[in-house]
């Protein structure tokens, strides 16, 4: 079976974040490109970001985790990319509802609006709900412009 790839990326304001997350993900043995940042000196999101949506792009990575403040910046970065569908969640139910429903690639995480631990349960959940395809699949295939 194909080890799981996760690429990870964030500003400034999740690097605390990021940190834990790659933890978690590799204590359950799953493969983390570390894209940055590693520290709480200032730095602009799209740096980080854009090397994850290129891994989830490419294939490189199955799936991608962006931390921004707000989450929005980083989603709206990486949703620039034509095969990204990156969801700004702010809880579980919205994780899973983004695999489930949206086959969302690349999870957003506001790190100034949920703690540590929340992401890491959005991330969990996120990462164990596989997409329910059906009728969503054909409003899936709909998202891209090109």
């Amino acid at each position: 079976m194909k080890k799981t790839t996760i690429a990870i990326g964030c500003d400034h304001a999740g690097y605390e974040y990021r940190a834990s997350i790659i933890q978690f993900l590799e204590k359950q043995d799953i493969s983390v490109l570390d894209k940055g940042t590693a520290t709480a000196d200032s730095v602009d999101y799209p740096d980080f970001v854009h090397p994850v949506a290129n891994d989830v792009e490419s294939g490189t990575a199955d799936l991608g985790i962006i931390i921004c403040g707000s989450g929005n910046g980083a989603a709206m970065t990486a949703n620039k990319h034509q095969d990204i569908r990156a969801a700004l969640c702010w809880n579980t139910e919205l994780a899973e509802l983004a695999r489930l429903h949206n086959n969302a690639n690349i999870i957003s995480i506001p790190a100034r609006y949920v703690s540590i631990e929340e992401a890491i349960d959005m991330v969990d959940a996120f990462l164990k709900t596989d997409f329910e395809g059906g009728r969503h699949a054909r409003r899936v295939g709909k998202i891209a412009c090109a």
